[in-house]
């Protein structure tokens, strides 16, 4: 009698790579074959594939190992190629990449006979579940099918919403995918950059370097916010201040805010850094996100959002530096505003926005335009086949405040019925549905951490016998699952 199992997972992005490491790590009490299925040819995804080059990243490598038991994993890798980085340097986001593949070749390499990883380039369109049939059935873009015990989607970052107007523009006028943007550049031209958060800095960044500054660039959101510069901040004692936050989240909205803020002032006044107290927050934001009713929740993306990402989601010294610069020249010029639409203009582009707080309509002529807007979290808008099928099957829900995919305990997917699946998971940065902060690494690796121990404990191999094996904390993990 065949006792193996196949779990099959869907992307290679951190993720999806990080859950495979952990499984391939983890003692199995019966064989199990891993199946990693990613449509682009390399680990990482969009945010540290190859073209990411020149880009850095947004948190010092120290902070950024895939594993919380070996948290100066990615820095020891770094050393090999750049013997001279530091627990605090910002680096190239495709080195990181390549830590990811190293990390996942390693893992497999290490594995024991019975625990084997398959790699398949394919991409994934619609997944079912035969009645009577306790496994599921991946279709795969190719024609083949893929046979799994259990399934976790780890799909990246959605891409941005289509702008208005921008079906009326060529493709020389209008870049949906601001990724697909390096090279594009000419020296001489006029951007708009659609949005004025990480993504933007990139591309702005990737541009004046395009064009050795040749360029001209107007950015435009909602607020005109810039992210704020990291900084060596220490990491605040949490004490009696993260019973204080806890209590207050299950009141209004603006008492916790008002709370964060007071705090924030202390710490500047201790001739400390603002910084320290939103890492504070940010490790409390899942039980904070959970404790808030959901009017405060909404009152939070319509009022509050813009404010802590712009303090939360940071720029690097350097890139941040270099955007400064660029605004100081007029390079770069930040508006605050609706943007309206797009219309095509003989070779260049008529934008129509609105600057906030006036009730008339100001335009812009452009030479091309920029989707900088960020991630549409609105699932029901997705373009992947494989998000559409499973949406109009039931099998997954978007969650009410469009913020992603509703999920239960270890990301197992719940259906239109409110149903928990029982062989579907979900990991990545929609999990912020449940969570709010889900995004980055030191969150999503105890996500994925948490996700392989509960897959390897349903074949009956319980936590505790292997726990030596793989010691994480299980304070870590309880912050989240709280």
């Amino acid at each position: 009698m065949d006792t193996s199992r196949t779990i099959a997972i869907v992307g290679a992005g951190f993720s999806g790579t990080a859950v495979a490491v952990n499984l391939l790590r983890l003692p199995q009490a019966k064989p199990m074959r891993v199946v990693l299925i990613e449509r682009s040819p390399h680990t990482g995804g969009a945010a540290y594939g190859p073209n990411q080059s020149p880009y850095l990243l947004n948190v010092p490598a120290g902070r950024m190992s895939a594993s919380s038991f070996e948290p100066l994993g990615f820095l020891d890798f770094a050393r090999r190629t750049h013997s001279v980085a530091k627990e605090h340097d910002f680096l190239p986001r495709a080195l990181y990449g390549q830590y990811l593949e190293a990390s996942l070749r390693g893992a497999a390499r290490a594995a024991p006979p019975e625990v084997r990883l398959e790699r398949l380039r394919a991409e994934v369109i619609a997944i079912d579940r035969p009645r009577r049939a306790s496994s599921v059935q991946l279709h795969l873009g190719s024609g083949w099918r893929v046979s799994a015990d259990y399934v976790v989607l780890a799909a990246g970052n959605p891409a941005p919403a289509a702008l208005r107007g921008s079906e009326k523009l060529s493709a020389a006028q209008y870049l949906g995918d601001p990724w697909a943007a390096r090279g594009a550049f000419r020296a001489g031209e006029t951007l708009l950059a659609a949005g004025t958060g990480l993504t933007m800095a990139d591309v702005v960044l990737a541009a004046a370097e395009a064009t050795a500054g040749a360029v001209s660039v107007h950015a435009i959101s909602r607020h005109g916010l810039l992210p704020a510069a990291q900084s060596d901040f220490r990491h605040a004692e949490e004490g009696h201040c993260r019973a204080q936050l806890l209590r207050l989240a299950s009141g209004p909205l603006r008492q916790l805010a008002r709370a964060v803020r007071a705090l924030a002032q202390e710490q500047e006044l201790r001739v400390g850094d603002w910084r320290e107290t939103i890492a504070l927050v940010r490790t409390l934001a899942p039980m904070l996100w959970q404790r808030l009713a959901p009017a405060e929740r909404q009152r939070f993306l319509r009022h509050l959002r813009a404010y802590w990402d712009v303090h939360r989601h940071r720029l690097p010294q350097e890139s941040w530096s270099s955007l400064n610069a660029l605004r100081c020249s007029g390079a770069l010029r930040v508006r605050a505003g609706r943007m309206l639409d797009l219309e095509s203009a003989g070779r260049q582009v008529r934008v129509s926005w609105r600057p906030r707080g006036q009730d008339g309509v100001a335009t812009l002529l452009v030479d091309r335009v920029v989707n900088c807007t960020g991630p549409d979290y609105d699932v029901r808008n997705s373009r992947d086949h494989l998000m559409r099928s499973l949406l109009a099957q039931g099998v997954a829900t978007a969650d009410p405040l469009n913020l992603g995919l509703l999920t239960a305990e270890f990301g197992a997917l719940v259906d239109a019925s409110g149903n928990t699946a029982r062989n579907l998971y979900y990991i990545g940065p929609m999990l912020r549905a449940k969570y709010w902060e889900s995004t980055a690494v030191p969150e999503l690796r105890l996500h994925a951490e948490q996700l392989a121990r509960h897959l390897t404990a349903l074949a009956g191999v319980p936590w505790r016998q292997h726990r030596s094996a793989h010691p994480i904390a299980a304070s870590q993990g309880s912050a989240l699952m709280s």
